[in-house]
């Protein structure tokens, strides 16, 4: 894993091809390790996570999501998320979005754009 960071901007991109986030533990230890870089903003890809990520009856988002907030970490995930099943998702994308601590979009350049507002 690569996480190029933006100082001027306190903005984080995670490069990686694999799972960078598969447990709470692991977004701890990711915003920690951004925090200490400097960055209160994160870009990750959708890869980046784990698939429970995505099935809302786990929980795994709810409680990954919450620890983003209660450190004051804004998010960007990056994908296309039109082929996950289910309305409960869809809400849960619209309302991230709407709030705009936590985004979901489909360029990182719609990312940065985001997060730069923060």
């Amino acid at each position: 894993m690569h996480i190029d960071i933006n100082h001027e901007a306190g903005l984080a991109q995670v490069q990686s091809g694999e799972r960078v986030i598969g447990s709470v533990q692991d977004a701890l230890d990711l915003m920690a390790n951004c925090g200490y870089q400097g960055a209160d903003k994160i870009i990750l890809h959708e890869r980046n996570l784990t698939p429970a990520f995505f099935d809302l009856k786990t929980g795994v988002a709810g409680e990954i999501l919450q620890k983003f907030s209660n450190y004051g970490v804004f998010l960007a995930i990056v994908g296309d998320f039109t082929g996950y099943p289910g309305k409960s998702l869809r809400d849960f994308i619209y309302e991230s979005n709407k709030t705009g601590r936590i985004n979901f979009v489909s360029t990182v350049e719609e990312a940065k754009e985001k997060l730069r507002k923060r």
